[in-house]
């Protein structure tokens, strides 16, 4: 039995924690309701955009890493990534949390 949280559920407990710091969250693209990867864009008022999807690591866990980061020189290079996500990956969540330390809420 897998006792991971559904992907749904963790979306809408990370949008309501970042709501009450006052920050904000969005959905950019729906994954699969129970299952689905997800990928959280990492931003402080629409800038210094950091992506972070799970890994699985060698013990068995699954971990947040820093997958992507976005380069001031290229923009575009961190939204050609997340398309590139989404084509790959059907059941993907992509969702974004613009709050400062965002990173605080992506528990292992």
């Amino acid at each position: 039995m897998d006792d991971r949280l559904p992907a749904h559920a963790e979306v809408s407990a990370l949008i309501r924690a970042v709501g009450a710091q006052g920050g904000f969250g969005m959905v950019i693209k729906k994954g699969e309701r129970d299952a689905g990867t997800l990928l959280i864009i990492c931003c402080e008022n629409g800038t210094n955009l950091r992506a972070f999807e799970r890994m699985p690591q060698l013990d068995g866990t699954r971990k947040w890493v820093l997958s992507k980061e976005e380069d001031p020189e290229n923009p575009q290079d961190f939204s050609d990534y997340c398309k590139r996500r989404k084509r790959q990956d059907d059941d993907l969540w992509i969702v974004e949390l613009d709050v400062p330390n965002a990173e605080q809420f992506l528990k292992n």
